[in-house]
């Protein structure tokens, strides 16, 4: 099975540099949607729902202390790992969010169920570290 950083180094080969904050929402969107289509996760590690947006905490570790970030960052994970099926439903996401602002990404990602539900009745800008489930973000985007 991939993981996160699989996923991270296609993006980020894909579209070249980008903030992490960006990266980590299209990896988001990445698994939710792989989630939805094949009801399979793309990558075991999961996201919380930091104050943010989603954010996947192994991620983090490896590009904390960077805004801008591009694949040679990513010292782990292989493009070898992706099936050609995952790498095209990557590829579907990244055509429908690769261009949004990382602010954008973070808005949507604030206005869906999964991240609210995740957050509970916390305030904006309170720590989070609850996880995202796996099955709300499938059942969620899948009926979209």
């Amino acid at each position: 099975m991939a993981n996160i950083f699989d996923v991270a180094k296609y993006i980020l080969k894909s579209k070249g540099r980008m903030s992490t904050w960006k990266l980590q929402k299209l990896c988001y969107y990445s698994q939710a949607w792989e989630l939805a289509w094949t009801e399979a996760p793309l990558f075991e590690e999961d996201f919380q729902a930091w104050a943010n947006g989603p954010v996947c905490p192994e991620l983090f570790r490896v590009h904390q202390g960077k805004f801008i970030i591009d694949a040679e960052d990513i010292p782990y994970g292989s493009l070898d790992n992706l099936t050609r099926e995952q790498k095209e439903d990557i590829d579907i996401v990244l055509k429908d969010y690769g261009d949004m602002e990382p602010y954008d990404l973070r808005e949507l990602s604030h206005s869906e169920e999964p991240w609210k539900n995740a957050r509970g009745s916390l305030p904006d800008g309170a720590k989070c570290q609850t996880v995202i489930k796996k099955a709300d973000m499938g059942e969620y985007y899948g009926s979209l």
